[in-house]
C-alpha cells in the first residue's frame, strides 16, 4: 500500500485509466484500475447525510466503498484528508459546453419576408423549431471551458445548443478531459424549449403569442403525423418530436408569467415541464408551486443602482430596487414552498458564482437544500440518480475535496475528481512553515519569523517583510534589507522536514547560498473571545403584483352597502336620488332605497355618484412580448390570451378612472389579426384569475393603411396584400377555405387540425365574433358585403370614424360601432372624422361605445363619454351607457355587466361628481365585489412607497460605501403598443 500525501503523481497516472475500447493505441496500454482510497475525511454521501473520519475507495471511475471502517484496499494510491471535506461533485443542467455556435441557415434581404425555412431537407416549415438536432451529435470536450467549471465544483453537465423555440436534445456529459465517447453519459438526456426564436431569420413569429401559437400547433402536427401524417408527408422535424416525446422536457422562461403560460401549454398536450427560470420566481410561488413543475435557477443577482443622485435615484423602478434586495432570497422561498429547484452557473460569472452561492445561504437557504439543488435534485430530474448525484457503492465517482465546509466563507476547492480522474484545483496539502528560523544568508545570519506573514528582526528594532509563496516543496522568498529602493534580495529552494535552503542573489546580483532552521514554533496570538455577530438579514414584503401600489395581501370580495348616491342604473328605473346598492360575494344582491345588511361595511354616498364599472372594448394594456403578429397576412391562430400581462401598472391606473373591463385586441398589421382577451382589471391576481370567463370569444380584423403596409416604409413593404382589393381578397380566400376545412373535418375526422381556419371556421359558425379595425366607408361596406356572402355578421367596427356616412347600413347589417369621441387628424384615412359620429350611428340604431385604444384616454373614458352631451346632443344617461352597457352588449356580457342590476357581477364605481363632469373622480372601484381602487388608501400607498424607495435607497447606498458594484441608473425606454406598434419580440 503506498501513502502519498502529495496527490501529483496519483493524477498524472490517471490519464490513460478509462481509455475507449474500441480505439486502438500505438504505444504500450496501461491496465492500471485507477484504485484510489481517500482516507479520514468529512464526507457527504448524499445532500442530507455526512459521515466523520469516513474512507472513500474508487476503482475504474467508479465508487467501490464508502464509510467508516472502509478498509483500503491493496495496492491502492492513499490520499490522507485529515480536516478535509468531500462532497459529490455538482450538476448543471443548463449550460452549452461543448456545443457549436449557434448560426442562421441562411440571408434575406431586409425588405424580403421570409415565409419558409432556409434548412434544406424534409424539416419543419419554421426555422425557429429544431427538434431534429442532437447536441451529441455536434459535442465536443473543451478543455478551457472545463477547467472554469470544474474549478467551480461542477462535474457533469446536460449540454445544449442555446437556439431556437424548439433546440432539439441535450446531451449529458462529464467535464473530464477525454474524448467525447468516454464523457457522454446519455446522448439524449432531455428536450429544449423556450420562448425565443434564435437566430430563424423567418419573419414568424414575431411575437410571443405567434410563438405560443406555433409551439400549439405543432404539438397539434405532431400527433397528426404519428397517427396518420407519416403516410402522406415524410417529415424530420415532427418525427424527432415524436421520437423524444418520453424525454425530460425543459422549458426556458424569461420570468415567472412565462413559466405560467409554458404549463399551460404542458398541461394542454400532457406534458409536465422543467423551467429553466430568471431567479424572480419568488414573485409569483403559490401559483408556480400549483404547476408542479421543478425549477432550474441562477445565482444572478442584479447589482445595485448607484442612487447618490438623488434626481437619478426617482427614475428607478420600485420593482427593480425590490427585487435587488429579494432575489438572492428566491431560492430559500422556493425551498420553503416545496418547489423543486436545481441551480445553473448560467447567467454568472465564475469569479461570482460562490460569493452568491453564500449570500443565498446568508439569505435563508438551508445548506441541506443548497446541497441538494447542485446534487441530487439535477440528477433526478434527468433520470441519472442512479448514476449521480450521491457518493454509494456503482455510482460514477464524480465528488470534490474540499478545505472546509464548502459553504463556508473561507472554503477552497483542492481536487474536483471526475469520473476516477482527479483535476487540482488548489493544493491538497500545503506545506506549513510557521516557526522561528535560524536564517542564514551567505557568510551573515539573521532570524525568520513566519506566522500569517514573514519578517526578518533587524537591530534597530524594526521588522523587514519577506514575501513568500510555497508551490509544493518549492518556497520563494523576496526581501529588503538595505532599505533602499530596488535592493531587493531574491530566494528560491525547497522545504523538508522543517528546513529550508537554496540559493537565490543580493541586489547586486551576486550569488548566495542561503538555509533556514527551524528552533521553535511561531508564538501564538491569544484570542479574545468576541461574541460572533450574527447579521441579521431583512427584506421587504412581496406585493401581489410586484409593482408600485401591489398589496401585501390579495383584496377579496366582501359585503359592501353603499348609501344615499346618486345611482346611474343605466336600468329602466334610469337615475335614482338617495338610492342604496348593496354588494355580497361579487354580485349586486339588490338597488334600491332605504335597504340594510347585516355585518356589511356600509359606505357613505351623500354627494357622489355611484355607476357601473367602465368597459374599454379597445385597449393594448397588458400584453407580454407583441401586439401584432403581423409577419403572415392571417394570425387568426394567435390569442391575446395567452399573453396576458398582470404586472402593468396601466392596471391600477385605469382602475383610478374608474375601469373594471378591458377588450385586450391584437393590432392592426393584418388583415386577420389574433384572438382578443377580455379581462377584468383585478389588480395583483394572475392572468388566468383576470379573464372572464366563459365569454363569447372575438377576433381582431382591420382594414386601411395599415394592413396594406402604406405607412411601413418602403424596405418593410413587400407582405401581401399592398391594396384593398387584396385585403378582400385574403377575407375572401381565407373564409372559402375554412368552410372547406369544416367540410374535410365532417368527412375525416383524422383531418390534419389547423388553428388558424379554426378560429375562422368560428366566425362563419357565429362561435366566434370579428372586431374590426376600420375607417374609411367603402371598406367598411366592403366587409359587410364579405360577410353576408359567407353568412354571419360583422360585430364590431372599431374606431370606425366614418361610420356616420354608412350608420344606416351597418344598422341593416346589424354591426355595432365603437368608436373615438374626437380623436383624429392623426393620418390621411382619418380626415372626415367629426364629433358627431357618436351621436349619429346611435340615432340610426347602431349600438355605440366609446373606446381608448390608449392607455392614457382609458383613464379618462368617462370624459370622452360626455363630449357626446356636447357635440352630439346626447342626454346624460346614453352618454354613459356609452363605456358600460354599450360595450357590453358589444362584447356580449350585457347579461353580467354593464348596469346596477341584482344579479349582475359587482362592477362599480364611485365618483365624487356627475362621472361625465371633467372634475368627477373615481373614488372607489370595485370588480366583482373586490375593492380595487380606493383614493383616500392610494395617499397612504404613496406614502408607504415613497418610505420604502427611501429604505432601500439607504440599502443600495450603504452597500456601495462597503465596496459593493453599483450601475448607472438608465432611464427604462416605456413600452406602450398601439394597433400599429411593429416590433420582433422574439429575438
Amino acid at each position: 500500500m503506498k501513502k502519498i500525501l502529495l496527490c501529483l503523481l496519483g493524477l498524472v497516472l490517471t490519464g490513460s485509466l478509462l481509455a475507449q475500447e474500441t480505439f486502438p493505441r500505438n504505444g504500450v496500454y496501461d491496465d492500471r484500475e485507477g484504485l484510489y482510497a481517500f482516507t479520514n475525511a468529512t464526507i457527504y454521501t448524499s445532500y442530507n447525510k455526512k459521515v466523520e473520519n469516513a474512507t472513500l475507495v474508487i476503482r475504474d471511475g467508479k465508487i467501490e466503498a464508502v464509510g467508516v471502517g472502509v478498509a483500503v484496499p491493496k495496492g491502492a494510491i492513499e490520499f490522507d484528508c485529515e480536516g478535509k471535506f468531500i462532497y459529490p461533485s455538482f450538476i448543471d443542467l443548463y449550460h452549452n459546453y461543448g456545443t457549436p455556435k449557434p448560426k442562421a441557415e441562411g440571408t434575406r434581404p431586409r425588405s424580403q419576408p421570409q415565409m419558409l425555412s432556409n434548412k434544406k431537407g424534409a424539416y419543419s416549415w419554421n426555422e425557429a423549431l429544431k427538434p431534429e438536432f442532437n447536441a451529441a451529435e455536434a459535442f465536443k470536450v473543451d478543455g478551457k471551458s472545463t477547467k472554469g467549471l470544474r474549478g467551480l465544483g461542477f462535474g457533469t453537465v446536460l449540454t445544449h445548443r442555446m437556439d431556437g423555440i424548439h433546440r432539439g436534445t441535450a446531451a449529458l456529459v462529464t467535464l473530464a478531459d477525454d474524448r467525447e465517447h468516454e464523457v457522454m453519459l446519455t446522448t439524449k438526456a432531455a428536450d429544449v424549449l423556450s420562448f425565443n426564436k434564435g437566430t430563424s431569420t423567418q419573419n414568424y413569429p414575431s411575437s410571443l403569442m405567434g410563438g405560443i401559437a406555433l409551439l400549439r400547433q405543432t404539438y397539434l402536427d405532431a400527433d397528426w403525423y404519428a397517427k396518420t401524417g407519416y403516410k402522406k408527408e415524410q417529415n424530420l422535424s415532427l418525427q424527432a418530436w415524436n421520437d423524444n416525446m418520453k424525454l425530460p422536457h425543459i422549458f426556458v422562461v424569461r420570468d415567472r408569467l412565462e413559466a405560467l403560460r409554458a404549463a399551460k401549454i404542458g398541461k394542454e398536450f400532457g406534458q409536465q415541464y422543467i423551467f429553466k427560470g430568471d431567479g424572480d420566481e419568488y414573485q409569483r410561488i403559490n401559483e408556480l408551486k400549483a404547476t408542479g413543475a421543478a425549477f432550474i435557477i441562477p445565482l444572478s443577482f442584479p447589482i445595485a443602482y448607484d442612487v447618490e443622485d438623488p434626481f437619478a435615484a426617482l427614475q428607478v423602478e420600485l420593482a427593480d430596487m425590490k427585487h435587488w434586495e429579494l432575489a438572492p432570497t428566491n431560492a430559500a422561498r422556493l425551498a420553503k414552498a416545496g418547489i423543486d429547484f436545481a441551480i445553473t452557473s448560467n447567467g454568472v460569472k465564475d469569479r461570482d458564482f460562490w460569493k452568491n452561492f453564500r449570500i443565498a445561504v446568508k439569505n435563508g437557504l438551508s445548506e441541506e437544500d443548497a446541497l441538494k439543488a447542485l446534487t441530487a435534485t439535477p440528477a433526478r430530474l434527468i433520470g441519472a440518480s442512479d448514476r449521480l448525484g450521491s457518493l454509494e457503492k456503482g455510482k460514477i465517482a464524480n465528488f470534490l475535496i474540499t478545505s472546509d465546509n464548502i459553504f463556508d466563507d473561507k472554503a477552497k476547492i483542492h481536487h474536483n475528481w471526475v469520473q476516477g480522474k482527479g483535476y487540482v484545483i488548489s493544493s491538497l496539502h500545503k506545506k506549513d512553515i510557521t516557526g522561528n528560523y535560524d536564517f542564514k544568508l551567505g557568510d551573515k545570519a539573521y532570524t525568520l519569523n513566519v506566522a500569517d506573514k514573514a519578517y526578518i528582526p533587524t537591530s534597530d528594532s524594526t521588522k523587514v517583510e519577506v514575501k513568500h509563496s510555497i508551490k509544493g516543496d518549492v518556497i520563494t522568498l523576496s526581501f529588503n534589507l538595505a532599505g533602499e529602493k530596488g535592493k531587493v534580495t531574491s530566494l528560491t529552494g525547497t522545504v523538508k522536514d522543517g528546513k529550508m535552503m537554496g540559493n537565490g542573489t543580493d541586489p547586486e546580483g551576486n550569488w548566495l547560498s542561503w538555509s533556514a532552521t527551524k528552533i521553535s514554533d511561531a508564538e501564538k496570538k491569544e484570542k479574545k473571545d468576541k461574541e460572533k455577530k450574527t447579521e441579521e438579514v431583512t427584506h421587504g414584503e412581496v406585493v401581489y403584483p410586484f409593482l408600485s401600489y401591489g398589496n401585501k395581501e390579495l383584496p377579496t370580495a366582501k359585503t359592501y352597502l353603499i348609501k344615499n348616491a346618486t345611482v346611474w342604473t343605466n336600468e329602466a328605473v334610469g337615475i335614482m336620488e338617495n338610492a342604496d346598492v348593496l354588494i355580497r360575494d361579487g354580485k349586486i344582491i339588490q338597488v334600491g332605497k332605504n335597504l340594510t345588511a347585516n355585518n356589511a361595511i356600509e359606505i357613505d354616498g351623500t354627494g357622489k355618484h355611484v355607476t357601473p364599472g367602465i368597459i374599454d372594448e379597445h385597449s393594448h394594456i397588458a400584453i407580454s412580448r407583441g401586439v401584432n403578429e403581423g409577419s403572415q397576412y392571417s394570425s387568426a391562430e394567435v390569442s391575446i390570451a395567452d399573453v396576458v400581462d398582470s404586472e402593468d401598472i396601466n392596471i391600477y391606473r385605469q382602475l383610478s378612472g374608474g375601469v373594471t373591463m378591458s377588450q385586450l385586441l391584437h393590432g392592426s398589421a393584418n388583415p386577420i389579426g389574433g384572438q382578443s382577451a377580455l379581462i377584468k382589471l383585478k389588480f395583483g391576481y394572475q392572468p388566468e384569475e383576470m379573464k372572464v370567463t366563459g365569454a363569447d370569444p372575438f377576433i381582431k380584423f382591420a382594414l386601411g393603411e395599415n394592413v396594406k403596409q402604406s405607412n411601413w416604409g418602403d424596405d418593410n413593404r413587400s407582405r401581401y396584400p399592398q391594396t384593398r382589393m387584396g385585403v378582400e381578397q385574403v377575407f375572401e380566400d381565407h373564409f372559402t377555405r375554412a368552410r372547406a376545412y369544416g367540410e374535410a373535418l365532417k368527412k375525416d375526422p383524422t383531418t390534419r387540425r389547423d388553428l388558424e381556419l379554426e378560429a375562422l371556421l368560428e366566425i362563419l359558425n357565429s362561435e366566434r365574433f370579428i372586431t374590426c379595425h376600420s375607417y374609411v366607408q367603402s371598406e367598411i361596406n366592403m366587409l359587410m358585403k364579405v360577410a353576408e356572402r359567407h353568412g354571419f355578421k360583422v360585430n364590431t367596427f372599431t374606431h370606425i370614424l366614418e361610420g356616420y356616412k354608412v350608420a344606416d347600413k351597418m344598422a341593416k347589417h346589424g354591426a355595432g360601432g365603437s368608436t373615438f369621441s374626437d380623436w383624429w387628424a392623426y393620418k390621411y384615412e382619418v380626415l372626415d372624422a367629426i364629433p358627431q359620429n357618436a351621436a349619429i350611428m346611435q340615432e340610426a340604431g347602431v349600438v355605440v361605445a366609446i373606446n381608448s385604444d390608449d392607455r392614457e384616454m382609458a383613464r379618462r373614458l368617462n370624459q370622452e363619454a360626455g363630449k357626446s352631451v356636447m357635440y352630439g346632443g346626447m342626454n346624460q344617461e346614453d352618454a354613459l351607457k356609452l363605456v358600460t352597457l354599450n360595450p357590453a352588449k358589444l362584447l356580449h356580457v350585457d347579461n353580467r355587466t354593464g348596469s346596477l342590476k341584482e344579479g349582475k357581477d359587482a362592477d362599480v364605481v364611485i365618483w365624487s361628481a356627475n362621472p361625465l363632469s371633467i372634475y368627477a373622480k373615481a373614488e372607489m372601484t370595485f370588480v366583482d365585489g373586490i375593492k380595487f381602487f380606493d383614493r383616500k388608501e392610494d395617499l397612504k400607498k404613496r406614502e408607504e412607497i415613497k418610505a420604502e424607495r427611501a429604505r432601500l435607497t439607504q440599502k443600495m447606498l450603504a452597500a456601495k460605501k462597503n465596496g459593493a458594484k453599483t450601475k448607472p441608473v438608465k432611464i427604462k425606454a416605456d413600452k406602450h403598443y398601439h394597433c400599429d406598434t411593429l416590433f420582433d419580440e422574439l429575438r
